[in-house]
């Protein structure tokens, strides 16, 4: 029974241990501020504490409109990638064809 006992009070001491870090941890970020770390000085009384560019607002925009949308996304992301990949495929042949008409340096017309 002992080493069961010395079991628990090393668990009690670990999980104390860990709520000292954890306060720690907050104070620490607690006192972090991105405006003082961009270097811009303190923060000014009414500005917000975060804010997004605005592709992350339309990003979250559409990911509430697609949420439950799922055959629908997967469908539009495979449509997009066989589109990407057969321009892809025409960008290399309009260019190999105009490597090919190209006048050569050795040659005089």
């Amino acid at each position: 029974m002992s080493r069961l006992k010395e079991l628990e009070a090393r668990r009690r001491m670990l999980i104390e241990r860990c709520e000292q870090q954890r306060v720690d941890l907050a104070v620490r970020l607690g006192r972090l501020d991105a405006f003082a770390l961009l270097g811009r000085g303190p923060r000014p009384p009414g500005a917000a504490r975060v804010r997004h560019h605005p592709l992350a607002w339309a990003a979250a925009l559409a990911g509430l409109l697609l949420l439950g949308r799922t055959r629908e996304l997967i469908t539009f992301v495979l449509w997009v990638r066989s589109a990407l990949s057969l321009a892809a495929r025409a960008a290399h042949i309009v260019r190999l064809i105009g490597q090919r008409r190209a006048p050569r340096a050795g040659r005089t017309p």
